[in-house]
């Protein structure tokens, strides 16, 4: 197998993974949004925790990243929050898709805080996902609207996140950063889980394990996808998502996403599409 298809199968593998835990965090009921998040999180530490362990790195990588670790930390840690609440409160295609809206913001907050050029091609792009987004969401201004702002939301503070990965770059280990980030949400979690803690049910403690444990494939899946080919290659097959998580809130929840929301889909997918194609015919040039 080429790299590039295992570039490709990681990402599908991946995004499966992304898809049934918001599938388990969605089945696990009426639970509060933190104590869901705590739980998803200290899965995904503990088992980083043995990757890092492994291979005999530091836990909490580099003093000199410590800054970048911790913006980084703090700005997924609200992401994950608010995207965890949208599954709650939206289709879970919906809310996923909503997420999705983060690569495109990623192009604004590199523009804004690195200074890298945006090219025309992009800015269309970003106009045209906003335009499928509001499709998704089809403002009425009423209370129903606050779910979708915080999924719009959680995917603004998703890009921020990865804006400071750029600039982390590979000065560290994937799963160091990975386990911190997860270490450090699950201690900022901590209080509130133990606050507002509401009892469980054998069934819920295992549908939030699971989603613990898919979203830790998740993770590295997309890590280790970017590893055997570049991003612009690839990058389209991550909006799989989407398809996987419709098809689950039609069987699992019997939630059929709306003609507009189904036409937001299309929108932002064909937007994604059409920077992945000029992506790849810039890299085409490059190497020429």
């Amino acid at each position: 197998m080429s790299d590039r298809n295992k570039g490709i199968l990681l990402l599908l593998i991946s995004a499966l993974g992304f898809s049934l835990m918001g599938a388990f965090v969605k089945l696990s009921g009426d639970l509060p949004t933190m104590q869901k998040a705590f739980f998803r999180n200290i899965v995904a530490a503990a088992i980083t925790l043995g990757f890092v362990l492994y291979h005999k790195d530091r836990l909490f990588g580099k003093k000199e990243n410590q800054k970048l670790l911790l913006s980084r930390s703090a700005l997924g840690a609200v992401g994950i929050v608010l995207n965890f609440y949208a599954i709650d409160h939206l289709v879970l295609s919906d809310a996923e898709m909503l997420n999705k809206l983060s690569p495109f913001i990623l192009i604004i907050f590199c523009a804004i805080f690195l200074k890298e050029m945006v090219l025309r091609f992009q800015v269309v792009s970003v106009i045209v996902a906003f335009i499928g987004a509001l499709f998704i969401i089809q403002p009425e201004f009423s209370v129903e609207l606050f779910p979708y702002i915080v999924g719009v939301l959680g995917a603004v503070f998703a890009a921020g996140a990865y804006t400071l990965l750029r600039v982390l770059g590979n000065k560290e280990k994937h799963y160091t950063v990975v386990f911190y980030f997860s270490l450090f949400t699950t201690v900022v979690l901590l209080p509130f889980t133990v606050f507002f803690y509401e009892p469980m049910s054998l069934q819920q403690w295992i549908l939030l394990l699971l989603a613990g444990a898919c979203a830790t494939v998740g993770q590295f899946g997309v890590t280790l996808a970017y590893k055997f080919a570049p991003a612009s290659e690839i990058s389209i097959f991550f909006y799989s998502t989407v398809v996987y998580s419709a098809l689950l809130s039609i069987v699992l929840f019997d939630q059929i996403p709306t003609i507009l929301s189904v036409i937001g889909y299309v929108i932002i997918f064909g937007a994604s599409f059409y920077m992945f194609l000029k992506n790849n015919r810039m890299d085409k040039q490059k190497r020429a």
